[in-house]
Formats: C-alpha cells, structure tokens, sequence
C-alpha cells in the first residue's frame, strides 16, 4: 500500500472510531435527556396533583375548625335531651342546614355529618349505617381527642356490617372520611362558654368517594402509568388497580420513599425499568405514587434518535472519505515542512525559516508563520527589557518616599533647646524621632538587619507611647538566629500604626502589641499581634485587594512581592472584638 493509502485508511479508521462513540454518546445522552425531561414532567404532575388534593381536602379542615366555635351548633347539643325524640328530629334538621352552610359548596363532599352514640345528624344521603359509633371510624375520631383523622378508603358495607347491600350496586360503596371530635364552645360577653359536661361530643366525619382521587390521577398521567394512594399503614386510599383499594401495599421501597417524602426514581420492578414519582400530602400525611414504564415515555422518540444517529454517522463518514481523497495529498508536504520548524520553535529557536514555493493558502500560511516567528523573537527581547526597566522603576519608586534630612538638623536644635530647659522626657522624644528620621533618610533603601529595624521600631514605641499617655504595652518574642538576617526596612511599622491608631481607639487603657518572630524549614514568619477591637472580614479584604486601602500596607506589600516573589506576602487574621493577628512570611533569601 502507498502512503496516501495508508493515510488515507487510517484516515477512515480515526473517523469512523469518533463517529460510532459519539453516535453512541449521541444515543444515550438523547435518550438519558428525553427520559430525564419525561420524568420531571411526571413528577410535576404528581406535585400538582398533591397541590390540588391538599387544596380539596384542606377546605374540609378549616370548616371543621369554624365548627368547633358555632353558637347555633354550641346551643343545640347543649340544651338537646337524646330522650327526646322530637327535639332529636328538630335538631337534625337544624344540623343539616348548618352543616350544608359549611360544605354544600365543596362538589367534592359526599356528606357530612355529626355522629353520636343516640343520633346521626344532618345525614343528607339515603346511606343505611346502622350505628356509625360502633365503627372504626368513631373510635378513631374518639382516640383522636379533637384532632383531625383522615381514614383511608374503606368499604361501605364492611365498615358498617350491612352485608344486604352487597346484592346491588351502591355509588357510595368505596368512601374515604374526614373525622374529628367537635368540642362546641363561644364567646359570651367576653366570657368562654363550653358545653356541660355530660353532654356526650358528636364526631364529624366528612365523607369523600375514592373516585374524587381516581378522577384527577386518571386525567393527567401519561398513557400506560398506574397510581396509588397510601396512607401511614400503607393502606391504599386509591389506586389504578381498583383490586387493592382498601388493601395494604406490601413494597420494601415504599418506606424508602415514604421517609424522602417527595421525589423521583428509577427502579425495575417486575423486570422493567420504571420511573417511580412520589410527594407526600401535607393535609393528610399520604403518599401518591405514580409508576411509569421508561419505555412507555420514550416509546415514540427511540426511533426517531436511532435513525438520526445512523443517517448522520452515514453521512459524515461519506464526507469524511471524499474530503480525505482530494484534501490529502495536498496537504502532506507542506504539513510536514510546518511541523518541522515549529518544533525548532517551540524548543527556542525564533530563527527558523521556512521557504515560500507556493502561491496557494499554504503559501500564505508559510508567510504567515515565518512573520510570525520575527515578531516574536523581537517581542521576547523588547518584553524582557521593559519587565527589567518597569520593576527597577517600581522599586526605585517605592523605596525613594522620603528625604527628611532638613528636618534631622532642625531636631537636633529642638533638642539642645529642650535639654537646656531641662525638659528631659520632650529631650529623649526628640532623640528617638531623629534617629527615626536618620534610620528613613539613608540613600541606600536596601534591606537591613532586623536587629535595626528593631531599634527604629523602640523609638516608635517610644514616641507613640508618649503621646497615647501609656494606653498600651509592648512585648517581643523573637528567635536570635533572626537578627542578624536581613529585610525590607520599615517592614512592621504599618501594622503597627494600624494597631495603634484603630485597633486600639475605643481602648482607655490596656493595649498589647506582641511582636513575634520564628522559622520554619525555609521561611521566616513575623507576627504582629494586638486585642484591640479588631477588623471585620469587609475591612480585611479592603486592606488586601481595593487600591484606596492604606498606602503603607499596600507599599509594604509590594516590597514583599518584589523582593521575594508572588507566594510570600502577609495574612491578616481578625474578627470585631476578638483582636487582630497581621502575619508576614518571608524566604531566607536576603535581599
């Protein structure tokens, strides 16, 4: 095989690998996408669907609660007489029509009622239940002590031991309840009014046919998908699977979910892929679960994905292939050239040329490359210069701040004036000033030893104590080994103007500065340490990056950088009235 063949099969090879993966990649991720989106959309709709059941249901507690405090309900079953049956009959009548009052409005009701052990109140359908007071219900309602209990879906004729009904067809045979124990009571002038103590406490129970659950679910579900509603007991309130209704659900993962509360999951169950979507009623306490064949959501898409994917791999390799037969072997020779003096580029020789032999794009491109090489062998030179100039400058720049040396001469003056009028204490504040000014006034702005720089810094103390009247204290704590190596002069007098001037102006009396200074490996750390009122996490990053903080810190800053490098620098640590702690790392590498 010749070159070009080679080439040109290698070329088809390294095309036709990318195309399958990606085509593979493209198969899989359209689908993951489409699924994923299908599956948010599911489980918005069970969200909503919940939304919509915690509204329905929720009109049922909050009438339940305006009953508690009805006058008209409070004065009829605490003057009724149960022996009585014409005030019984009375009485329902007057129930019915209150009751009506709070939920004839709400479609979704079935009845409502008032349940005792003598009467059943405002029972507005034709519904024979013997005596609801022995049934679950009641005695849930009783246990329940005045708090609302959501009975899961039961059945009519079981519940209410009415075994003839099973011979026809009822509409209320599948019913789901809302119970409470009403402890009547009203404000009477002011005064709380509750029903004497015999009288026996009717239980409301606000009654709901399961369909009212199977209508929502059945009408915005996608096509193929099965729902169920559980109770805490795993009871099933309502269910595509009109078999397990007032059944209890027996699934492991269910408790998974139930303790999540509201979510989505894959899960294969039955030996598909399923997308279960789950959300907990915040009325009720149950949980609706929406099951769904991954395939059932894709099922219309896969195809379309799959011949996308095959007639683009078909069609990019047929362009791939003619591209390769007439692009090739024009392309070779002069590749080969480029190659060639890029690498002696990129290993450092900006000399390299290469010759011009055609007129084409690679012509212009070879053009292009050697102008290019000029440019940048100049740009290397005229760079390292400017760098060279720009930091001599910036050094020469931020050393060169102060020439004081009139003011050393006149102090001295003020010195002998003051010692002749024998004001020792002015005497000995002058001397430390001078020598201060003296120790700023040298021309060399080279590094010193910190063995000088701590002289300067006592004639500091001195003079600012003086002034400040002995509001704070100094102490230091320094390895020996470290006064005799050298650093930026001024290296400490910023943060120790900062400490005195600011940390310590709500101080009367009581300040500390502790100096300290150790090492470590090949570093040199310094800490200037204070209690005073300390500097918020917004003063502190002001300090560090905004170009209006202090120009002292930011100088000394710079100096550090210059002198050592980007890693070295300061680190400031402080919280309000928890003290400031200003630490500076410096290599051994005296400058």
């Amino acid at each position: 095989m010749t070159f070009r063949a080679r080439l040109l099969l290698s070329y088809l090879v390294l095309i036709a690998l990318p195309l399958f993966v990606l085509g593979t990649l493209f198969y899989r991720t359209s689908l993951n996408v489409v699924t994923e989106q299908a599956q948010k959309n599911v489980y918005a709709v069970v969200k909503k669907n919940d939304e919509v059941i915690d509204t329905k249901l929720g009109l049922a507690e909050q009438n339940s609660r305006a009953l508690f405090v009805d006058k008209d309900l409070f004065q009829i079953f605490n003057n009724l007489n149960p022996a009585n049956e014409e005030e019984l009959v009375a009485a329902d009548r007057q129930v019915s029509t209150i009751l009506s009052k709070y939920f004839s409005q709400n479609e979704d009701v079935y009845a409502a009622q008032l349940w005792t052990t003598y009467f059943s109140f405002g029972t507005s359908r034709s519904m024979p239940q013997g005596d609801p007071a022995q049934s679950e219900i009641y005695k849930e309602a009783e246990q329940a002590a005045g708090k609302m209990v959501w009975y899961p879906t039961y059945d009519f004729i079981h519940m209410f031991n009415q075994p003839w009904l099973k011979k026809g067809t009822i509409e209320y045979r599948y019913l789901f309840s809302a119970t409470r124990m009403l402890n009547f009571s009203h404000m009477d002038d002011s005064t709380l009014v509750k029903l004497k103590p015999n009288v026996e406490r009717p239980v409301l129970t606000i009654s709901y046919k399961s369909t009212v659950l199977d209508e929502l679910f059945e009408q915005s579900i996608p096509a193929g998908s099965t729902y169920m509603v559980l109770n805490p007991d795993n009871i099933v309130v309502a269910s595509s699977d009109k078999a397990q209704v007032t059944k209890r659900y027996k699934q492991d993962w269910i408790e998974a979910f139930r303790a999540k509360g509201s979510g989505t999951q894959r899960l294969k169950l039955n030996g598909r892929n399923q997308i279960v979507c789950f959300d907990q009623s915040e009325v009720t306490g149950w949980l609706s679960v929406v099951i769904t064949p991954q395939s059932a959501l894709v099922s219309n898409l896969v195809p379309i994905i799959r011949t996308t994917t095959i007639v683009s791999a078909l069609v990019l390799s047929g362009v791939a292939l003619l591209f390769a037969y007439f692009i090739l072997g024009r392309i070779i020779g002069p590749i080969k050239k480029l190659m060639s003096a890029m690498r002696s580029v990129g290993e450092g020789d900006f000399h390299t040329r290469v010759d011009v032999a055609r007129n084409d794009e690679f012509g212009l491109l070879t053009q292009r490359f050697n102008r290019m090489n000029d440019r940048i062998q100049m740009l290397v030179k005229e760079n390292y210069e400017i760098k060279l100039k720009e930091k001599e400058a910036e050094i020469h720049a931020l050393n060169m701040q102060m020439n004081p040396h009139f003011l050393y001469n006149t102090l001295n003056i003020m010195n002998w004036t003051a010692i002749e009028n024998n004001q020792k204490e002015l005497s000995k504040m002058l001397v430390c000033l001078s020598n201060m000014l003296h120790y700023t006034s040298r021309k060399e702005w080279g590094a010193v030893h910190l063995s000088e720089e701590m002289e300067w810094m006592k004639n500091y103390f001195y003079i600012m104590s003086a002034r400040f009247e002995g509001k704070f204290s100094v102490s230091y704590e320094i390895e020996p080994s470290l006064f005799e190596e050298k650093l930026p002069r001024l290296l400490f007098q910023p943060f120790v103007e900062n400490a005195i001037l600011h940390g310590f102006s709500q101080m009367e009396e009581g300040g500390r500065i502790a100096i300290r200074g150790w090492t470590e490996g090949a570093s040199r750390y310094f800490e200037i340490r204070d209690n005073g009122r300390g500097i918020s996490k917004e003063g502190i990053d002001a300090i560090l990056y905004k170009e209006s903080a202090s120009v002292g810190i930011k100088n000394t800053i710079s100096r550090i950088r210059m002198a050592y490098g980007d890693v070295y620098g300061i680190q400031i640590r402080s919280a309000p009235g928890g003290g400031t702690s200003v630490v500076i790392h410096l290599s051994h590498n005296t400058q």
